[in-house]
């Protein structure tokens, strides 16, 4: 159990001032520095706080030169205690995951890797291609290195295991309807939205395939043989033909499984390629012998660890991304960091996440099948590790370009490290909103975008509407700053503040922060028609090169504003357009209208949908089913009709 946070004062970054180290604890446990904003920049673990916090305090020349750079940014510091080494582990991963220190290492998978997702936790599964893992109880098996290597296995693995593929929608659609969709006809499909395999039947088809997927493929192999000679047998010889396509898609899908060992061992193997700056991981998945997933991450190595450190810290990160996939046995080129306390971490996860499944052992294998396998691993990560190489000069130099850019043409005092703009989204002033996307070193931070409803102006005022978000914006930052530094959660100003629009939003915007007092944020606005950047102290506009790379950062982080409010004028213009559609309906309220959504999908299904249909959605009396019924073909036979006479006049 963490003890409360001790915090101590470091007022020169150089070292000059020491905490009294009677007041630093002995125990296991997390600590955290911060800079004047009071923003976390780094998170450490520690086996014992006073030892390890007092070589921050140690000769200046003994200090890396990285750790060089953290400490002058720093003004506090404070630590966590914790019970144990596990519980440091745990909690450090997630204090990095909240804050998102700027001196940690950072973790970046190599691209969206698809997975075969089965969602298991639904009372009618279905097998799906998915990128983006989320921990609701669905299986994932993969990840693949290419999205049609993993669908070519799906539409094999169909052919033997006909588990549902459809979503929701068509699902619910082909239920209410009574007929079956295409998947269904071809053979793809067994049919449980119209009763063709009960659910029971129907979850064992999905027992089955995961079990396929996760190795046990020889019982799946032996028992499609021993049905095929049965039916052939008994004369059957349709069903024995399917069940020999059966066979040879099982086969055809094993093919594309690399073997790797002759024992059928389940393991994860791991390594890593690395100069002083950066490192590329790579894992291979093998189950049962065969390498059924592959994934890669890059490392910013932000902060000074040696080669067992990092990979101890890349171990901590894979176990409590995929906990629900660990294997028994993790494979590594050497020793990690820590190798009995992340054991022990991993064990625990494991378990909790697959019901007492057993522990985790870390492995070196010194030679034989998986000391050479761990080296083509090593082969893989270095040729990632080229690639990133490549690909992250030209975007880096480029981002640091267009930062330098701005910063000269606007007079900027220090290059604008995180920035924020603003547009104004309305329609014929209805509906209007506000948008603000975050840039921090030149890239999206999304989880830093906000959304605003304008609440305080009537009609199509633009100026109005931008000081009201300015000011709404800024004012949390003010009561932010008010709060105990622990407490803060959305409190750091931008360097720079980018309007979408002219000379009119810009001076409303600046009258916003003048009238809050904020200093030390710089502000700009750029107007769409000739991209002319104006300022507030200057009449003319600045017109920078069309070739430039601050103009095209300009118009990147302008266009995803745009965007953003865009996105969430229509989320909000439709849902109002939906309610609207019921206003009418006499005894629809909030309740039974979320209800008739809930059962139909849409308003174009209830549109669509039948008296009997209606009365069938959760409170809806018969009574009310014809009402609402005839509310929406009260036209109807006006517009045949008129369909009617139109096609007449036109007949010759």
């Amino acid at each position: 159990m963490a003890t409360p946070t001790t915090i101590a004062n470091v007022s020169n970054p150089a070292l000059t001032f020491r905490p009294d180290p009677s007041t630093i604890p002995t125990e296991p446990g997390c600590y955290l520095w911060r800079d004047r904003h009071g923003r976390v920049i780094y998170v450490g673990k520690a086996k014992q706080l006073r030892a390890r916090l007092a070589s921050y305090f140690g000769a200046w020349s003994g200090i890396h030169q990285r750790t060089r750079g953290m400490l002058e940014t720093a003004r506090s510091v404070e630590w966590i205690v914790t019970a144990s080494e596990v519980e440091a582990l745990h909690l450090e991963y997630n204090l990095i995951k909240r804050h998102r220190p700027r001196y940690n290492i950072r973790y970046t998978d190599d691209k969206s890797y698809p997975y075969l997702a089965i969602t298991v936790q639904e009372d009618v599964p279905r097998a799906m291609v998915r990128r983006n893992p989320r921990r609701d109880g669905t299986r994932y098996f993969g990840p693949y290195a290419h999205a049609y290597a993993i669908r070519e296995t799906l539409d094999l693995l169909l052919r033997v295991f006909p588990v549902r593929t459809c979503s929701q929608g068509v699902f619910d659609r082909c239920e209410r309807t009574g007929r079956p969709c295409l998947l269904y006809h071809i053979g793809r499909c067994s049919g449980p939205c119209v009763g063709k395999i009960g659910l029971a039947g129907h979850r064992e088809l999905v027992n089955e395939m995961i079990s396929f997927l996760e190795g046990n493929t020889d019982e799946v192999m032996a028992e499609l043989t021993e049905q095929m000679h049965e039916e052939a047998g008994r004369l059957n010889f349709e069903a024995a033909a399917r069940l020999r396509d059966q066979i040879d898609a099982a086969q055809r899908a094993l093919a594309k499984q690399t073997m790797v060992t002759s024992a059928r061992d389940s393991f994860d193997a791991i390594n890593l390629h690395e100069d002083e700056y950066e490192a590329a991981f790579q894992v291979f998945s093998v189950r049962r012998g065969r390498v059924v997933g592959r994934k890669g991450w890059t490392v910013d190595k932000i902060e000074a660890l040696s080669s067992a450190e990092l990979l101890g810290r890349f171990l901590l990160e894979l176990a409590m991304e995929r906990a629900g996939e660990l294997p028994r046995q993790l494979l590594v080129p050497f020793e990690p960091a820590d190798r009995e306390t992340l054991e022990q971490l991993c064990s625990e996860l494991r378990s909790e996440a697959q019901d007492g499944a057993g522990g985790v052992r870390i492995s070196v294998p010194q030679r034989g099948a998986k000391r050479a396998f761990l080296d083509t691993v090593r082969d893989n990560a270095a040729e990632a590790f080229h690639q990133h190489r490549l690909k992250r000069a030209k975007d880096f130099n480029a981002r640091s370009q267009a930062l330098n850019e701005l910063q000269q043409a606007l007079g900027l005092e220090e290059a604008p490290l995180r920035i924020e703009c603003y547009d104004i989204s309305t329609l014929q002033g209805t509906n209007s909103v506000a948008s603000m996307v975050v840039m921090e070193d030149g890239l999206p931070r999304k989880s830093e975008y906000r959304r605003f409803q304008i609440r305080g102006v009537a009609g199509q005022d633009d100026f109005a509407m931008m000081n009201e978000v300015i000011t709404r914006r800024f004012r949390r930052y003010l009561e932010e700053q008010a709060k105990p530094v622990a407490e803060r959660k959305f409190s750091y100003p931008p360097n720079l503040v980018i309007i979408d629009g002219g000379k009119g939003q810009l001076n409303a915007a600046r009258a916003a922060l003048d009238e809050l007092g904020i200093e030390g944020v710089e502000i700009c606005g750029l107007a769409k028609r000739l991209e002319e950047v104006f300022l507030p102290d200057r009449s003319e506009p600045v017109l920078l090169p069309r070739a430039s790379e601050a103009l095209y950062l300009l118009q990147r982080v302008r266009d995803e504003a745009h965007r953003f409010a865009v996105t969430y004028h229509r989320t909000l213009r439709g849902k109002r357009m939906t309610e609207s559609a019921f206003d009418e309906i006499p005894g629809i309220g909030p309740n039974r209208r979320r209800s008739l959504l809930d059962t139909f999908g849409s308003l174009k299904g209830v549109r669509e949908a039948t008296v009997e249909q209606l009365a069938q959605a959760p409170g809806i009396s018969e009574t009310l089913a014809r009402t609402i019924y005839g509310h929406f073909h009260a036209d109807m036979p006006e517009r045949r009709n008129a369909a009617s006479r139109s096609s007449a006049e036109r007949t010759p």
